[in-house]
């Protein structure tokens, strides 16, 4: 099938927009979140993917692992029993830890890890909740216009993104339905890049999402490979092996991305954006380079 139009076909009809939309996609560590706040303090409307689903999709359920945990201390069980405490999530753009310590490890629980099963049912939460949180923008950029009067708008995707969607399926209802009200964008990052992400990442392992046959084949590996059993895998280990793997298994996904319906910009040209109107300049280029550069052929239908 033929790629869907770019929504900014030159970079002149970007630059003349009364109205610029940009959804930011990549790994996670390499720019999204800094940029997207730098816009954010030169009038533009920062929605992120992530809050979304911290807050509106998956708080109930973060919360409530809070109070579970809450209950097992004796005085805050007597106040949360007679409602004389409140426990809440403090998600912000900033700081998703809420969302990530629900999502969790797992492993043996004597080291904080969660029985596998229950892992995949947050796994499979946060899926749902994610591709939400991604079909609720092109309402958020409306009530940005109409409720707030902004007229720039720029989405804080996560790094997971990839995983909830198929690129090459140029029917895929996400991808469709974001393409038609933004400008896809990813960040790039180079080899080096990724060592360095994995080098911090093995330092401070947080948890994060899968794709579901990928988590069950690295599970699956990981016991093999160590020996160990269900209850004795130390949860860092487990995260600290998948992380390099999940990374090799998102790059050609978002290549798949940018290459059927966005634009790319590197992790480096990222890092020299230091105001709105370094940002836009950017993107300018970006489709500059998009527009001689050209695939011949249509991606395939999956």
């Amino acid at each position: 099938m033929t790629k869907p139009p770019l929504l900014y076909a030159t970079a002149a009809e970007w630059h003349e927009a009364a109205q610029k939309r940009v959804l930011l996609f990549g790994m996670s560590g390499l720019g999204k979140t800094r940029v997207s706040a730098l816009l954010r303090g030169d009038g533009w409307f920062h929605y992120s993917v992530d809050y979304r689903i911290g807050t509106r999709y998956m708080g109930e359920a973060i919360a409530d692992n809070f109070k579970r945990e809450a209950m097992k201390v004796p005085l805050l069980r007597e106040l949360l029993l007679s409602d004389s405490v409140r426990i809440a999530s403090n998600i912000t753009f900033e700081n998703l830890s809420p969302l990530s310590t629900y999502l969790g490890k797992p492993g043996d629980p004597a080291r904080g890890g969660l029985d596998f099963d229950d892992y995949r049912q947050r796994q499979a939460q946060h899926r749902e909740a994610e591709i939400a949180a991604l079909m609720d923008t092109p309402r958020f950029i409306t009530r940005a216009r109409t409720l707030y009067g902004y007229d720039n708008f720029v989405c804080d995707s996560g790094g997971s993104i990839c995983e909830v969607v198929s690129p090459e399926r140029m029917t895929d209802p996400v991808l469709a339905t974001l393409s038609r009200h933004l400008l896809m964008a990813w960040i790039e990052g180079t080899q080096a890049h990724t060592a360095d992400l994995v080098r911090r990442f093995d330092r401070a392992p947080k948890p994060m999402y899968y794709q579901p046959a990928f988590l069950l084949d690295a599970w699956q590996g990981y016991l093999q490979e160590t020996g160990q059993t269900p209850q004795t895998v130390d949860p860092d280990a487990f995260v600290r092996y998948t992380y390099a793997r999940a990374l090799a298994h998102r790059q050609p996904r978002y290549a798949a991305m940018a290459r059927h319906w966005g634009v790319t910009v590197s992790a480096d040209e990222v890092a020299q954006v230091t105001t709105a109107g370094d940002f836009a300049a950017l993107i300018g280029r970006a489709i500059d380079r998009r527009q001689q550069d050209m695939p011949d052929s249509p991606a395939a239908e999956t």
